[in-house]
């Protein structure tokens, strides 16, 4: 499903340094209507989730003729997954939501996911208020979508949150749609929550750093990443801004065990602060230049010029401090090149993206941008150290005129 494959010893190292971490993903989908062209059957899901060696929330996918099938069947896979799954049950605001929440969580669901994007609708509508009191009275999460293609909703969410204090609120995508102020606010809503589940390093180290960590449940978005790349690339961003071994314990899975059993979410310190957030002006160019060739790679646009630069900045010389980290952009700059020469070019993004490629993915999605990802996360992850990423690169040292 994910040109990752490079990331499992990563994950093996990182996690050794976490005695005691498992891992619970906060936000993963099966099903094959996904507006994006993405596809999940249950078996893949739970392959990734194996590799990972995790436990997951489960959700439908977009379903254009309604969601009590869809509902039913991923209650059915968490029921076989021997602990593995649990259901959320995923509702349409304009289809009788309180019902259908009603009968799935009777069912077997443990929560309920929200997606504003893909039903047309705002978190203030009044046709939601009965399924926030509902899951207010038994403590039950619902996850809502707070990323891209949406309005702002975070002050909605700070308000149910204070009308239904019973709620877990989980804000999906890092809540970016609002992170630039919600930060400031969330400590005093011990029911609110963000998942990880984006992608850009900045968007991560600024959650991770401004956000206390009782407010924070790991997710990988599967099947856009793969729970092993989601995990290995957050775990980098939490340390790097100072968490600790037990904050890492609750943020990677102990604090969603937790919602889902219907505990009370644990408090594990302050958020590390605007300090930890400092910035290596070298590795800052390099970063730059990666995190710009992402946003092409997304849109179907050659980032070789950029990649290139990219590539141009890793020049810091082989007795710099930052030379092991340039090397291992270096290296992971050539593994794409090797995964484009095997798979080829991505086709441009399309505006009317198919249910779904044979191997659950869209034709927008560019062979090895998984790479490039990691190779940003490493660049502002320098304290974090080198990952185990094959045979060292060669060219940091100034190109010879």
């Amino acid at each position: 499903m994910h040109d990752d494959d490079f990331i499992h010893p990563w994950l093996a190292e990182i996690k050794s340094r976490v005695p005691g971490l498992e891992l619970f993903d906060a936000h993963t989908h099966i099903g094959r209507n996904d507006p994006d062209g993405f596809s999940c059957t249950p078996g893949e899901l739970t392959g990734v989730l194996e590799a990972a060696d995790a436990r997951a929330a489960v959700f439908p996918m977009h379903e254009p003729d309604g969601y009590p099938g869809a509902n039913d069947a991923a209650v059915a896979v968490a029921a076989g997954s021997d602990g593995r799954l649990v259901a959320f049950c995923r509702l349409d605001p304009h289809a009788d939501p309180l019902a259908e929440a009603e009968r799935s969580l009777a069912a077997g669901a443990v929560g309920i996911k929200l997606h504003p994007r893909a039903e047309s609708f705002a978190l203030d509508t009044s046709e939601l208020e009965g399924v926030f009191a509902l899951a207010g009275e038994r403590e039950l999460p619902v996850l809502v979508h707070a990323g891209r293609g949406i309005p702002a909703l975070g002050r909605h969410a700070v308000a149910i949150c204070e009308r239904h204090p019973g709620i877990r609120l989980i804000l999906g995508h890092a809540g970016i749609s609002d992170l630039a102020w919600i930060w400031r606010v969330v400590g005093e809503h011990p029911n609110l929550f963000f998942d990880t589940s984006w992608w850009s390093p900045a968007d991560l180290l600024a959650l991770y750093a401004l956000v206390a960590p009782r407010h924070i449940v790991f997710a990988s978005d599967a099947p856009y990443a793969s729970p092993s790349f989601a995990a290995t690339m957050n775990l980098r961003y939490a340390m790097q801004v100072g968490l600790d071994a037990d904050q890492l314990r609750s943020v990677f899975g102990g604090q969603m065990a937790r919602i889902v059993s219907g505990e009370e979410p644990l408090d594990v310190g302050p958020a590390p602060g605007h300090a930890r957030l400092d910035r290596d002006p070298l590795l800052d160019r390099v970063y730059t230049f990666l995190a710009a060739s992402i946003g092409q790679m997304f849109q179907g646009i050659d980032p070789a010029e950029t990649l290139a630069l990219a590539a141009l900045a890793c020049e810091v010389g082989e007795d710099a401090p930052q030379a092991e980290t340039c090397s291992t952009v270096l290296k992971l700059l050539e593994l794409r090149g090797q995964l484009i020469s095997t798979n080829g070019e991505a086709s441009p993004p399309r505006l009317d993206p198919p249910s779904g490629s044979a191997d659950g993915h869209p034709p927008r999605f560019a062979p090895g941008v998984w790479t490039i990802v990691a190779a940003a996360g490493v660049a502002r992850t320098p304290g974090v150290g080198v990952p185990p990423a094959g045979e060292p690169a060669t060219g940091v040292g100034a190109r010879e005129a």
